[in-house]
């Protein structure tokens, strides 16, 4: 396990945002989201939901919510806290319905707890993430310039 890749970078046009990946968590989203990263599923996405106080929603190909990568991912949930910076999945209704989309907390958001499968925590460039413009969508869409693990 010591070539395991450690963290995952998103490039934004800010900067980038280092995440530490949390695989001792959620092992299989870890693994999913390195791959997509690794093939570049990411580079080009855009952040369709950015809610001040809430999350930055990312990881749809077609940058509305609706879309994935057309493999889902069954549910990790535990008892991680959903604090600011925390990164987790999103889903719909069935919590076995993970694929790519993921959103990063901007504040403690404990009505997530145990209900939503945490996969890692910024641990540098947050201030990027608060930089993103908000909105449901926004009018101009912060995107992931690039996507790396390292």
């Amino acid at each position: 396990m010591s070539d395991a890749k450690q963290e995952l970078v998103f490039t934004l046009e800010g900067g980038d945002v280092v995440i530490r990946l949390r695989p001792d968590l959620a092992p299989k989203h870890v693994a999913r989201i390195s791959e997509l990263a690794a093939d570049g599923f990411y580079d080009g996405l855009t952040f369709h939901r950015v809610i001040d106080g809430f999350v930055a929603q990312g990881g749809c190909p077609n940058g509305n919510g609706m879309g994935g990568s057309g493999q889902n991912i069954e549910a990790e949930f535990s008892a991680e806290p959903h604090v600011r910076g925390t990164m987790s999945m999103a889903r719909a209704m069935d919590p076995n319905s993970a694929d790519s989309q993921f959103f990063i907390c901007l504040d403690a958001v404990p009505y997530l707890d145990n209900q939503y499968t945490v996969w890692g925590e910024v641990i540098s460039g947050m201030e990027h993430v608060d930089a993103l413009p908000k909105g449901e969508p926004p009018a101009e869409p912060g995107k992931i310039v690039k996507a790396s693990v390292r």
